[in-house]
């Protein structure tokens, strides 16, 4: 399925990352995994992902520091020789609400979420252009799509990865290239495991499904946008989400 391809993914030690890499390398990709510093976790996916019989490496590296991520995205194309499917995951939340919410609340968010994300397109376009092929898959949220009380900072640059990843799929088509986006719902993984039971009840009652997601359900889609099956969808913003936003 995606054998003899390579794929980044960043904030991979984790939560849907550590899933995305999980199912693609069981699809046969080799993975080059960016986080911002080498965790036990991260180091354990890496053992894991090996023991599957498939390359992996480590990359440390901040994804809103333009340099580290130019530098990263160099070191993998030399150490694997090429670069074939881009997963941007990495993402943080400082949640206020609007009138609590400080300067630096609101910028840091978007220098991981949507700068970062920016950057290793960036990097990684022209070893793309030159393959004249590419899979750029960018983890958005309904969040950017609906909004939500206690979130402007993360629901704007999640909507800020949208209008990016649309706007890369119009410039970049023509050359083998395409960029979409999915956007999970309300997802359990660590992020969420903060909530309390009451929140998430109120949450769960107005999901259709009755349920929440779980990283695999985000990876699976991931996995498809990877494959050559998805090669004529490009600037898609695929929801899932149980229809939580409808």
């Amino acid at each position: 399925m995606l054998e003899n391809r390579v794929a980044l993914i960043t904030g991979a030690s984790r939560g849907i990352g550590r899933e995305i890499a999980l199912q693609m390398a069981g699809a046969g990709a080799d993975l080059a995994l960016m986080m911002t510093h080498e965790s036990e976790q991260a180091l354990s996916l890496q053992q894991t992902v090996q023991q599957m019989g498939r390359r992996c490496a480590l990359y440390a590296c901040d994804v809103s520091d333009p340099d580290a991520v130019n530098a990263a995205v160099a070191g993998l194309v030399k150490e694997f020789g090429r670069l074939d499917i881009l997963v941007n995951n990495a993402g943080i939340t400082r949640d206020k609400l609007l009138i609590g919410m400080t300067e630096e609340d609101f910028t840091r968010v978007l220098d991981v979420n949507l700068k970062g994300t920016y950057h290793t397109v960036r990097a990684s376009i022209r070893t793309f252009l030159r393959a004249g092929y590419g899979r750029i898959i960018n983890i958005a949220s309904v969040v950017g799509m609906m909004g939500n009380a206690g979130q402007v900072n993360y629901a704007a640059s999640k909507a800020g990865v949208i209008g990016l990843t649309k706007s890369i799929a119009r410039e970049y088509a023509a050359k083998g290239i395409t960029a979409n986006a999915i956007a999970p719902g309300y997802i359990d993984t660590d992020m969420t495991a903060a909530m309390n039971d009451a929140a998430r009840e109120a949450l769960l009652s107005g999901i259709p499904v009755r349920r929440a997601g779980t990283p695999a359900d985000v990876a699976r889609v991931a996995v498809f946008l990877a494959d050559e099956a998805s090669s004529y969808i490009t600037g898609e913003v695929i929801r899932v989400d149980g229809g939580l936003y409808i």
